[in-house]
C-alpha cells in the first residue's frame, strides 16, 4: 500500500516514518507539513492510506478530508482523544491514533486500512489472476479476466462480472493501475471495459453481453486503436 503523512510536528513525523518502515508492502510516498501542500499530490497520485493530523496550520484535517475527491483510507493522528470520537462521523476514516501511540496500536490501524482499501491480495491460480474485494465486511474473490466492466459513480466503484455486481468506495484511477493494460481499456470517464467481451460497437456505444456502455469522445480513438480497428 502506498501512503503519505500530513503532519506538522516533526517528532510525530519521525515516529510515523519509523513505524511505516517496519511494515512490509507499506510504502511512504511523501511527507507534508500542511494540508494545502498535499492537495495537488493527492489529486495526481494514487494513494491508499493517508496519516492525517487533525490540527494543521492551514486547515483542520477533518475539513481537509471533505475536499478530497475519491479519498483514500484515512488514519487520523491527534493529541486529543475527544477529537477522535467526532472523526468517525466521516466514513473515509478507518481509525485514529492518539499521540503518543505504540507500534502495536499503529499496526492495528494499518490492518483496518487494509480492509478499507479493498484489494487485500492478488495471486495466480491456474494462470488466472484473482483479487479479493472487501465489500460489506465480506471478502469476495474475483477473477480479473472474467470482469465484464467497471463503472464509477461518485465515490463508488461497481465491478461487474457475469454473475456478480460488487459496489464499494474506490476510484477508477486505482483500477486503471491494477488491471492488465493489454486487456482492459478505459472507454469513458466512468467506465473501464474488458476488451475480451466486446460484442460490437455502434456509434458511441459499446456492447458487452447485454450491457450498453457509452464511449467518451476523448477515449474513442485509443479504444479503436487498441481493438485494431
Amino acid at each position: 500500500m502506498k501512503c503519505v503523512i500530513i503532519e506538522d510536528e516533526i517528532p510525530a513525523q519521525k515516529i510515523l516514518k519509523n513505524f511505516i518502515a517496519k511494515i512490509p508492502n507499506l510504502e511512504l510516498m511523501d511527507t507534508f507539513k500542511a494540508a494545502i501542500e498535499a492537495n495537488s499530490f493527492l489529486n495526481s497520485e494514487s494513494i491508499d492510506v493517508v496519516f492525517l493530523d487533525i490540527n494543521l496550520p492551514d486547515i483542520s484535517g477533518l475539513d481537509f478530508i471533505k475536499t478530497i475527491k475519491n479519498p483514500p483510507a484515512i488514519i487520523m493522528t491527534t493529541a486529543y482523544s475527544e477529537y477522535a470520537v467526532n472523526s468517525f462521523e466521516l466514513d473515509t476514516i478507518v481509525d485514529y491514533l492518539v499521540k503518543p501511540f505504540s507500534f502495536d496500536r499503529f499496526l492495528k490501524a494499518i490492518n483496518k486500512a487494509k480492509e478499507r482499501v479493498g484489494a487485500i491480495e492478488t495471486f495466480s491460480e491456474n494462470n488466472e489472476e484473482t483479487i479479493f474485494l472487501n465489500v460489506d465486511k465480506t471478502l469476495h474473490k474475483i477473477v480479473l479476466n472474467k470482469i465484464l466492466y467497471i463503472e464509477s459513480e461518485r465515490n463508488y466503484i461497481t465491478v461487474v462480472t457475469e454473475n456478480q455486481r460488487l459496489s464499494y468506495i474506490d476510484s477508477l484511477k486505482n483500477w486503471n493501475i491494477k488491471l492488465p493494460k493489454n486487456q482492459f481499456i478505459q472507454v469513458h470517464k466512468s467506465f473501464i471495459i474488458n476488451s475480451s467481451f466486446v460484442n460490437k460497437i455502434s456509434g458511441n456505444t459499446i456492447y458487452i453481453k447485454e450491457n450498453k456502455i457509452p464511449i467518451g469522445r476523448t477515449f474513442k480513438q485509443e479504444l479503436l486503436s487498441k481493438l485494431g480497428v
